[in-house]
């Protein structure tokens, strides 16, 4: 799956974005459907000045919708694990609710003809 990852405010390095990429890609067990995924890092100040709280947030794309979480955690990791935990949720939810393959179209309604002799 492709992960979009954009740090807001600062350089996210290497190894937080192969942790991020391999967590996402988890999410392809559960519905190998999803089209593409975004994520925003951003650090947010805490109660003491030299203390930030992190924040992810995550868009995955998939067809006709996108599923949206928002998790706030003390490293970008703890974060991470929130969020898939929810992600993983609301993945599952959405694909009972449209039977796996996307947004639920109308059923077409045929009408019988019947023949008079």
């Amino acid at each position: 799956m492709k992960v979009q990852i954009n740090a807001v405010g600062f350089t996210a390095d290497n190894s937080l974005n192969e942790f991020l990429q391999k967590k996402l890609n988890k999410l392809d067990t559960f519905y190998d459907r999803i089209i593409d995924s975004e994520v925003f890092l951003k650090l947010d100040k805490g109660d003491k000045l030299n203390t930030h709280k992190k924040k992810i947030e995550v868009k995955v794309n998939v067809p006709g919708d996108s599923i949206i979480v928002k998790e706030t955690g003390d490293t970008f990791e703890e974060a991470t694990d929130l969020a898939m935990d929810a992600l993983t949720r609301k993945v599952k939810q959405f694909k009972e609710k449209t039977g796996g393959i996307g947004r639920r179209k109308p059923v077409d309604i045929q009408e019988e003809i019947v023949e008079e002799d």
